[in-house]
């Protein structure tokens, strides 16, 4: 009678076995998934951005004297910007 219960707790740590591999395997599918999407919005999201840098670029108006009036733009002014609007 031993090896009955023996063969029982086989079949039971097989079947365990692969429900877990089964659900391990969904876990980490998921996962990978959801990297992949998270990195396919973050580079659509730059090239979003470099196309609105582009664009702003290209229609910022061209002051004479050099004087970025874009406020957003990384080299923007304010102190040079107020000296040309004054005067």
């Amino acid at each position: 009678m031993a090896s009955t219960g023996v063969n029982v707790l086989r079949w039971g740590a097989l079947a365990f076995g692969v429900f877990y591999g089964f659900s391990h395997q969904s876990a980490i599918n998921s996962r990978d998934r959801s990297a992949h999407a998270q990195h396919e919005y973050e580079r659509k999201e730059k090239l979003i951005q470099q196309a609105r840098d582009e664009w702003q670029r290209k229609t910022q108006p061209q002051s004479g004297s050099g004087v970025i009036s874009n406020p957003e733009d990384p080299n923007f002014d304010l102190e040079k910007y107020l000296q040309t609007v004054k005067a």
